[in-house]
């Protein structure tokens, strides 16, 4: 029953809230994990009480797992239980007051500006043929250009892209559609891409950057692999960009120019501003940094605390 529960609940989220397909496998992993504990004890989703969910995050953390992991597995547990008492099938909600391990709030990794010109520059040449350069052009111009979910940008649909936009229609979490602007180069790009990837098209394909995979277009993974190459080929540490690092980089140079937070939360599909304002503390660890560097007083022997 433990299965039939977990693929209906699944499945709601898919219909009702619109969850992506990463999102849903995300939480089946986690209740699968959690009931496999479960059985090996005797137990079941159906009957599981506090103490157990209690028990089951102790265990995780005695295996090691990092805080943030144990957080994201209570939060698909606290969200199937909520669902099984609206619909009924349990009485209780045995994980609405367990307490969770809490996140440690990490600065996202990015880059200055000059490094991100650096990616820009060496995607230009980066490809076997003009058609791949062309493509890993538009790729890394229009994701510093607009911030786009690296899911978001590989699945973007060319439609989006004819007529030489000035703006991009989006689909991000959700379902939900937002406008993000175009920067002068990230047109150029795109437009270039769309010459080569028209006339190298053997079968029409509804994606910007198709490919002839099983997703019919270019994949994360493919394209994470990209982004490191072109880090190489750019001479920057490939350990410290990722296509999520281009991301944190828009938000923050735009933050750093004077950009407004509501606008910047806008345009990333943030849901709460607070996700958003992580980029101020980036802003102030980076200027501390600049300060400790370059100030005369900050140099060590200098008296400075």
């Amino acid at each position: 029953m433990s299965a039939r529960w977990i693929s209906a609940f699944l499945a709601a989220q898919a219909a009702e809230h619109g969850a992506a397909e990463n999102t849903r496998l995300g939480y089946g992993r986690d209740l699968g994990v959690f009931a496999d504990w479960l059985a090996a004890r005797g137990g079941a989703l159906e009957t599981a009480g506090k103490g157990d969910i209690e028990q089951w995050l102790i265990a995780c953390e005695a295996e090691g797992l990092a805080r943030a992991t144990r957080a994201r597995r209570l939060s698909s547990v606290r969200q199937f239980y909520r669902f099984a008492h609206e619909e009924g099938w349990r009485d209780d909600d045995p994980a609405r007051t367990v307490p969770g391990p809490g996140r440690a709030r990490r600065l996202p990794g990015t880059l200055g500006e000059e490094e991100v010109t650096r990616l820009l520059e060496a995607a230009q040449q980066s490809g076997r043929n003009a058609g791949d350069r062309a493509r890993n052009t538009a790729l890394m111009e229009l994701l510093y250009a607009t911030g786009l979910r690296v899911s978001e940008l590989v699945a973007l649909p060319v439609a989006a892209a004819r007529g030489d936009p000035r703006m991009l229609l989006v689909r991000g979490k959700g379902g939900r559609e937002r406008l993000v602007p175009l920067s002068q180069p990230a047109r150029v790009a795109l437009a270039e891409w769309l010459v080569h990837r028209d006339a190298s098209e053997a079968a029409p394909s509804r994606f910007l950057f198709p490919s002839r995979g099983r997703l019919g277009h270019l994949t994360r993974h493919r394209f994470f692999g990209l982004v490191k190459e072109i880090a190489r080929d750019a001479g920057i540490d490939p350990a410290r960009v990722t296509p999520h690092t281009l991301r944190h980089a828009f938000a923050t140079h735009l933050l750093g120019g004077g950009a407004d937070l509501r606008a910047i939360q806008m345009m990333m599909g943030h849901a709460d501003l607070g996700s958003t304002e992580i980029y101020t503390h980036v802003l102030e660890a980076r200027k501390r940094a600049l300060v400790l560097e370059h100030h005369p007083l900050a140099r060590p022997g200098n008296g400075t605390t």
